[in-house]
C-alpha cells in the first residue's frame, strides 16, 4: 500500500494542493496550541472555556483555508467551519456550562463508543483478524468513560487531554502533509 499525496489525487479542480508553507504554519500553530492546552490546570474552568472557544475559532479558520485550497469536499469544510464558529460563540457566551457539559459528554461518549466497540469486536470476531485488539480498546474506552463520569474534575482533565492530543495530532498531520507535498508554491 502506498501513501497518496495531494499531488497524486485527481479531483478535476485546477487549484492544486495547498502551499507547503501554509501546511507548516498551520501544523506549527496546532502543535503550539496543543502544548498550551496540555499545560493547563483543570481547576480553572473559565480559562479552559475561553481556550476552548479560541480552539474552535482557530479550527474554523483552518477549515475555511482548507475549503478554499484543498481539493474536494469543500462543502463539508465550509459546514464544519460554520459549526465551529457557532459553537465558539456559544462557548464564549457561557464558558462554565459549556465546559461542564462537554466534560460529561466526553465521559458518556467514551462509555457508549466503548460498548459499541466491544459488541462489534465480539460479533465480527471471525471476520476481523485483530478482533481482540478492538475488544481491548472498547473495554478501555468503557472504563475511561465510567471513570470520567464518576467525578466532574476527572471529566474535565480527560477533556483537556482529549483536546490537547487532538490538536497535537492535527498539527503533526499538517506538518507531515507539508513534507509529503511536492509543490513549492
Amino acid at each position: 500500500m502506498s501513501a497518496t499525496t495531494y499531488d497524486q489525487l485527481d479531483t478535476g479542480a485546477d487549484l492544486g494542493p495547498p502551499p507547503r508553507w501554509l501546511l507548516f504554519i498551520s501544523g506549527a500553530a496546532w502543535v503550539l496550541l496543543s502544548f498550551v492546552i496540555l499545560a493547563l490546570d483543570p481547576t480553572s474552568v473559565s480559562t479552559v472555556g475561553i481556550l476552548l472557544g479560541i480552539f474552535l475559532f482557530f479550527g474554523a479558520v483552518t477549515e475555511v483555508m482548507q475549503m478554499l485550497l484543498a481539493p474536494g469536499w469543500r462543502w463539508a469544510h465550509g459546514l464544519l467551519a460554520v459549526l465551529f464558529v457557532v459553537t465558539g460563540i456559544g462557548v464564549f457566551a457561557s464558558p462554565y456550562q459549556t465546559v461542564g457539559f462537554l466534560a460529561l459528554f466526553m465521559g458518556w461518549y467514551l462509555l457508549i463508543k466503548g460498548s459499541f466497540d466491544v459488541f462489534s469486536s465480539i460479533a465480527f470476531r471471525g471476520e476481523i483478524p485483530l478482533w481482540g485488539l478492538g475488544l481491548a480498546v472498547g473495554i478501555g474506552e468503557m472504563l475511561m468513560g465510567l471513570w470520567a463520569i464518576g467525578y466532574p474534575g476527572r471529566s474535565l482533565a480527560l477533556l483537556l487531554i482529549w483536546i490537547g492530543v487532538g490538536a497535537l495530532l492535527r498539527g503533526i498531520g499538517d506538518i507531515v502533509l507539508g513534507f509529503s507535498s511536492r509543490t513549492e508554491a
